[in-house]
């Protein structure tokens, strides 16, 4: 028998990302699995688009190309699967309608007036904090977009805990829902903000506590959207998932680029 973790690796990459890795099984072990190792797909996508935000910089692009570039590589990567979901959120969100009117706006083909100008500013959120920090070193840009796409994705890691229902029957929100034990989601977390500390103090002390702050500040602020988002729909769907994703690298990126 395949050991599980390889199952959890694929159903990771293969639904978080674009890569080429078949989902070989759709059950509960395997959607654990999955989350668990979600920051790890964090890792490849935020190391790729920091190493194409890197390559332009030292071409002389500047830091703003770095940062559309490095912005654009992680929604490449995924099909822009994260930023549609926050689109289809803030739409549910801003219709004000009760939870069953609200999720079939969310599951249109289309994006609402609420969803573009969420995704509007998150974007220009996003591109002016990674500005920032490639202005002020290289380093300091490559570093924060690894942190910040790992967080995004330790945000549904979180978001899969026990406890957390989904608001559809069907669905990947249904399928991950309530997957991951909430302790072992909780040392998940450490575990990724130690890490990501640590990774700062290697620019300096003032940026291993930079970097733990922007860690459990955007999870913070995933907490409360994710709370939000079960009292108006009843539970958690995919595009629900996305959203905090992007939530997450977005308040990530710029808590790094203050100071």
């Amino acid at each position: 028998m395949t050991p599980p973790l390889p199952h959890g690796l694929r159903f990771a990459f293969g639904t978080l990302s674009v890569l080429p890795v078949r989902v070989e099984r759709w059950d509960r072990d395997a959607a654990r699995g999955g989350m668990l190792c979600a920051p790890l797909v964090g890792v490849v996508l935020g190391g790729g688009a920091a190493a194409v935000g890197l390559v332009l910089l030292f071409l002389g692009a500047g830091p703003l190309l770095a940062a559309v570039a490095a912005a654009a590589v992680p929604a490449v990567l995924t099909r822009g699967l994260h930023l549609d979901g926050l689109a289809d959120t803030a739409d549910g969100l801003g219709s004000g309608k009760p939870a069953e009117d609200a999720l079939r706006i969310m599951k249109q083909s289309d994006i609402g007036p609420f969803g573009v100008i969420t995704l509007l500013f998150v974007l220009l959120a996003q591109v002016a904090a990674l500005t920032r920090l490639y202005d002020d070193s290289w380093t300091r840009g490559a570093l924060a977009t690894v942190v910040a796409a790992v967080t995004a994705r330790l945000a549904l890691t979180l978001a899969a805990r026990t406890g957390v229902p989904p608001a559809r029957p069907e669905g990947l929100g249904a399928a991950v829902a309530g997957v991951v034990p909430a302790r072992v989601a909780a040392g998940v977390a450490l575990a990724v903000t130690v890490v990501a500390a640590a990774a700062g103090a290697l620019l300096g002390t003032d940026d291993a506590v930079r970097t733990a702050v922007a860690v459990l500040a955007a999870l913070g602020c995933c907490e409360l959207l994710l709370r939000h988002c079960v009292r108006r729909f009843g539970g958690v769907t995919g595009d629900v998932f996305g959203g905090l994703a992007e939530t997450a690298a977005t308040t990530a990126l710029v808590v790094l680029s203050l100071g």
